[in-house]
């Protein structure tokens, strides 16, 4: 059944961003700690990350899925 003319269909709402503390990110990626990210965080080569205060500190889930992406190396097999 196609809707009336003069209805307007809602888009559906995008997915809302889902952001991780450090210690989530760690669970997401085990191979790190709380200590390495605070060491990329001060060195610039980590996930981003932002500060929403003086003290916190959050990533988005899909920045540090595609840092760990960017990561990836390919074996001779797999080339």
């Amino acid at each position: 059944m196609s809707a009336p003319a003069n209805v307007t269909r809602i888009r559906p709402a995008a997915a809302a961003p889902v952001f991780l503390s450090p210690e989530q990110v760690c669970e997401l990626v085990p191979v790190l700690t709380p200590r390495d990210l605070e060491d990329m965080r001060s060195n610039n080569t980590g996930p981003a990350y932002s500060r929403p205060t003086p003290r916190k500190v959050v990533y988005l889930e899909a920045d540090v899925r595609a840092w760990v992406q960017s990561k990836r190396h390919a074996t001779r097999e797999q080339s």
